[in-house]
């Protein structure tokens, strides 16, 4: 089982993951994700599900650092994390809030349920899937 520092490198990695886009260190998210064709992400909307690292990278460079994109603030709440009895898989779950403008038009989530996978892969934490989604009867 991880100790207290890779316990603390886990949820900054899933921190860092939205935090990034604060100061747009978009070397810092790529370096968190997996970079290999099995990552993947689900969106809530069906059109937007990322498949491999390339098209996430293509993603964060088209949309998250054109300059119409401006990240305000984020949240997370009831962050949970569980790990692999061989200590080299974690899962994570919360409720996330992320908010940006487009344009200087307000964008974002609100208490978007966010669920997420990461290895320890040559002795760091990656996220290797994420998934994003809302409840219905909210």
């Amino acid at each position: 089982m991880p100790d207290e520092i890779e316990r603390m490198e886990v949820e900054q990695c899933i921190r860092d993951s939205i935090g990034w886009a604060l100061n747009k260190d978009i070397d810092r998210l790529f370096s968190i994700m997996a970079q290999d064709e099995n990552f993947f992400i689900f969106h809530p909307d069906s059109r937007s599900t990322i498949v491999g690292f390339s098209a996430f990278q293509e993603l964060g460079q088209r949309s998250w650092m054109n300059e119409a994109f401006k990240a305000t603030d984020f949240a997370i709440r009831d962050l949970r994390v569980n790990y692999a009895l061989l200590g080299n898989a974690a899962w994570f779950s919360c409720m996330l809030d992320d908010h940006a403008e487009w344009n200087g038009e307000p964008i974002g989530w609100d208490n978007c349920r966010w669920t997420g996978v990461l290895e320890k892969r040559d002795n760091r934490w990656v996220i290797v899937q994420m998934h994003f989604s809302f409840a219905k009867d909210n």
